[in-house]
């Protein structure tokens, strides 16, 4: 049977493995077919290909787009696209000036918090990726401002919180768009794990889809079984393919590269509807 992990992060964005390092631990689990998924940059995908390729193992060219909905921030990944397309390369750039200024006055307001050079620090922990909330976060906890990420978001990061930034993204049209334009197929990611209703989430789903959304995440890493329902009840009831990603950052005992339950027979596998992915 073939191990798909179709949604994962690298240090070019907030993971903490270098995207050679997810290579070889997708390998040492048994994954087949793998997307490396960072947070709007393509620049992992190059190195992450000529180690799977090494490895025998089929790298699908992926990215994770954070968009805006209803004021919520909604993730979009994208598969199978032309890293070089013109509108894609155009948006990724955008999103990363958007992602800079977003940090640098995350890190102002840190500042105004007692936490100085916070910026200069999380821009070190990233390295050469972009700098995320998830950056800012572990600095916190580096500095004994609190115990765990969970509790830098609850304190500081999250929305409403002292260093919170509202953020100004792509719409999720637009981005649908730019990835169909691309060559590539959109997937609606981890629909169950933002902050809202599952009235909510039906109405997202149902919006994606009319938008030219072609897929829904539907198996991820610690589900319950009744998540797992309503997710391939909203695939059947939108007409959308399935897709499988464990949103692997970093090695823990909950969320693993492959550790994903089969989609149903009846929900085509998103790789399925694009002839040159398979």
């Amino acid at each position: 049977m073939i191990k798909y992990d179709l949604h994962c992060h690298s240090t070019a964005s907030d993971g903490i493995l270098s995207p050679t390092e997810v290579v070889l631990r997708a390998h040492e689990k048994g994954v087949n077919v793998l997307a490396l998924t960072d947070h709007d940059t393509v620049a992992g995908v190059p190195e992450a290909r000529k180690h799977a390729e090494a490895l025998g193992i089929q790298l699908i060219n992926g990215v994770e787009l954070s968009t805006l909905w209803e004021g919520h921030s909604i993730h979009i990944v994208g598969l199978g696209f032309d890293l070089s397309h013109e509108k894609m390369t155009a948006l990724l750039a955008e999103q990363a000036n958007l992602r800079d200024s977003r940090a640098q006055e995350i890190g102002a307001k840190l500042a105004k918090a007692g936490v100085a050079n916070a910026y200069e620090e999380a821009k070190k922990l990233a390295g050469e990726g972009e700098v995320t909330r998830a950056h800012y976060a572990r600095h916190l906890v580096q500095i004994g401002k609190v115990a765990n990420d969970g509790q830098a978001f609850k304190r500081y990061l999250g929305q409403g919180k002292s260093a919170y930034v509202k953020p100004q993204w792509v719409d999720i049209p637009s981005a649908i768009k730019i990835i169909h334009a691309a060559g590539g197929v959109a997937v609606l990611a981890h629909p169950l794990r933002y902050t809202m209703t599952t009235k909510w989430v039906r109405k997202l789903a149902e919006n994606f889809k009319a938008w030219g959304g072609d897929a829904m995440e539907i198996s991820g890493c610690g589900q319950s079984r009744d998540q797992y329902q309503l997710l391939v009840k909203l695939a059947e009831e939108h007409q959308l393919a399935g897709s499988m990603g464990s949103d692997f950052h970093f090695p823990c005992a909950w969320v693993e590269l492959g550790k994903l339950a089969p989609l149903p027979a009846h929900i085509p596998l998103v790789l399925e509807i694009k002839n040159d992915l398979v």
